[in-house]
């Protein structure tokens, strides 16, 4: 893979996040960064906010909502 291929996927993941909303506390949202479908490099994530991630995906249903796929509003 060349290192533009690397850079245009980076890119692409970083354009997008995976939000889940929480069903308990309005305006609560975990966020992390994914690509267009909705995959997250679990390994790109630091520490904590990887346990985040595994905590979202176990409460589906029950703390969070079904994540969706959203692109990242740039400033």
């Amino acid at each position: 893979m060349s290192a533009t291929t690397m850079s245009r996927q980076n890119a692409e993941a970083a354009a997008f996040e995976l939000r889940y909303r929480s069903l308990l506390e309005q305006g609560r949202v975990f966020a992390f960064p994914c690509d267009a479908a909705g995959l997250v490099d679990i390994d790109a994530l630091d520490d904590g906010t990887r346990l985040n991630y595994f905590y979202a995906r176990t409460v589906i249903g029950r703390e969070f909502a079904r994540p969706t796929v959203a692109p990242v509003a740039l400033h």
